[in-house]
């Protein structure tokens, strides 16, 4: 079997894509607008738009296309950052929600575009992943109650104590 050099996402956008990969590069690390491939004449879109924009987020590759209405961003996909600290929760989620992002539950929002996104804290995964299953369903619990992630009350009621 032949080795696969790389994988990239692909995002689907409806007219917005060129937006949405300024706004990412704006947010993250490591993070550029690398190539823009655009509609010529009698295209989907008029000429000039962003068909294709290839960007990079914190050194990963992404692509951002321009294909119409047909397929709208659903939950069945998000994308998960790993946050070191709360502080970089706070950035994220700030900066993902304004403009018309939403804040969903349980550490995942919705930015403007639509796109889903997991701001995971380090180390709420090892809590779930307790060898104490006790202990990790009290985490499990306490992040069922959250919007975004608190990492410190998560481990509180891991620990069991009250809130």
């Amino acid at each position: 079997m032949a080795q696969v050099s790389t994988i990239t996402p692909c995002l689907w956008f409806n007219g917005e894509a060129e937006a949405a990969a300024a706004l990412y590069v704006s947010v993250f690390p490591n993070a550029a607008v690398t190539r823009v491939l655009r509609y010529g004449a009698d295209s989907r879109f008029p000429a000039g738009t962003a068909l294709l924009v290839e960007f990079t987020l914190a050194g990963q590759s992404f692509q951002a296309l321009n294909g119409g209405p047909q397929h709208p961003h659903t939950e069945a996909i998000s994308l998960s950052i790993a946050c070191k600290d709360a502080a970089e929760v706070d950035h994220y989620w700030s900066a993902l929600t304004a403009e018309g992002g939403a804040p969903v539950q349980c550490g995942w929002l919705k930015d403007r575009f639509g796109v889903s996104w997991q701001v995971v804290p380090d180390g709420v995964l090892a809590l779930f992943a307790d060898p104490d299953p006790a202990r990790a369903a009290r985490a499990l619990q306490a992040m069922m109650t959250q919007i975004k992630l608190d990492l410190a009350a998560i481990r509180a009621a891991a620990d069991g104590e009250a809130a």
